[in-house]
């Protein structure tokens, strides 16, 4: 078993275990999560979302960013400044529709999330852009979610 450095399993999900989750995803999650998909931009259920807690990844639950990471890039994504662990987040080179960027992944199920651009706020200079459907989030205290 391969843990991060929180200490959740980042073991990757077998095709069936994916299967399984996927049963209960609309076409919608399942365009974004499992097809690369984009939503429309100002349209995500999360971008205005204020409370405090943990964003997890929609298909194997993974905790991906904290609420205290988050903040508002103008871009019409949830955005944030640093992943929950920097092991939640796997990188792959993206040059489709004519530009290079990277893509984020999740690492346990491989589920598509979105894009991390090398504008962001301080401390990283990152801005991690998320579709809200990629996500679920849990509200309450950060460490007491995590």
């Amino acid at each position: 078993m391969t843990k991060s450095a929180a200490g959740y399993d980042l073991t990757p999900l077998t095709e069936a275990e994916i299967a399984e989750k996927a049963a209960g995803l609309t076409d919608e999650e399942r365009r974004i999560l499992l097809d690369h998909g984009t939503e429309h931009p100002f349209c995500g259920t999360l971008l205005d979302n204020k409370q405090a807690g943990v964003y997890h990844c929609r298909l194997c639950d993974l905790p991906l960013f904290a609420s205290n990471a988050k903040f508002d890039s103008g871009s019409g994504w949830p955005s944030f400044f640093q992943p929950f662990d920097p092991d939640h987040i796997r990188y792959l080179e993206d040059n489709s529709l004519g530009m290079a960027r990277t893509e984020i992944r999740c690492p346990r199920c491989d589920s598509h999330l979105g894009h991390v651009f090398p504008d962001g706020p301080p401390p990283t200079g990152q801005r991690y852009c998320l579709n809200s459907v990629a996500m679920v989030f849990q509200a309450g205290d950060e460490a007491a979610l995590a």
